[in-house]
């Protein structure tokens, strides 16, 4: 585990940060950021999510992603946006963040990845001395001084935390997905959870897009400067 670097050390905490949604054309960008205690407790917690299965949300089942966040949360209706959310009572808490499909057209989907993960872990005790585990290749600007951030490419495979985070964001943002179904009718939302697949593309040239669709992506985009025209 990559944590395992940090467990002696003088951190305060260790944040694990996460998001999903890049490459739908629907719907927002979900991050999720954990926040964990470094102390001989974590030492057990890391080993409990390891033994546990946790692990990219990509490669386990939507069964055993919602067994995990029954286990240690409960109901996935009753996660929110913004609010901390504890875990672990006075040991592992996280939060959940997003950008809305018209925050990713305004500041490109890579931006609006990294400032979903940075608002997540704004809500949580950033002003200590603490470690940062990204996923992926990039850095967060604009943390408070005190964070040491270490971007980590397939972190999600590596560090049982931001694995944690990338099951709550995937499930979240699954069921958000779900609900927009009903909202939107048509589009397959509750299968394909936006993504460009054959049948949402089709769906798109059938009916037009929707108040949720990323009007700056290819697929949809298209669709809006012949609506204007």
């Amino acid at each position: 585990m990559f944590e395992n670097q940090f467990l002696k050390k003088s951190h305060e905490y260790i944040f694990a940060t996460d998001e999903v949604g890049r490459g739908p054309l629907a719907g927002p960008v979900v991050a999720c950021a954990v926040e964990a205690k470094n102390n001989q407790f974590l030492q057990t917690f890391l080993r409990e999510l390891q033994e546990a299965g946790v692990t990219d949300s990509k490669k386990l089942s939507e069964k055993k992603r919602k067994e995990i966040i029954q286990k240690y949360f409960g109901e996935i209706k009753d996660l929110r946006f913004d609010k901390k959310i504890t875990l672990i009572k006075d040991e592992v808490f996280l939060v959940l963040s997003k950008m809305s499909p018209e925050e990713i057209d305004e500041v490109n989907i890579l931006q609006a990845s990294l400032l979903s993960m940075r608002k997540a872990l704004l809500k949580l005790k950033s002003e200590s001395n603490s470690v940062v585990l990204v996923d992926g290749n990039k850095t967060i600007k604009n943390l408070p001084t005190s964070l040491e951030i270490f971007p980590i490419v397939k972190g999600d495979s590596k560090s049982v935390l931001i694995a944690l985070a990338s099951i709550f964001a995937k499930e979240y943002r699954d069921y958000l997905m779900g609900e927009y179904a009903m909202k939107y009718p048509g589009y397959g939302l509750e299968n394909h959870a936006g993504y460009p697949t054959k049948a949402h593309l089709d769906a798109i040239n059938k009916l037009g897009i929707t108040d949720i669709h990323r009007k700056t992506f290819k697929g949809v985009k298209e669709h809006v400067i012949s609506s204007s025209n």
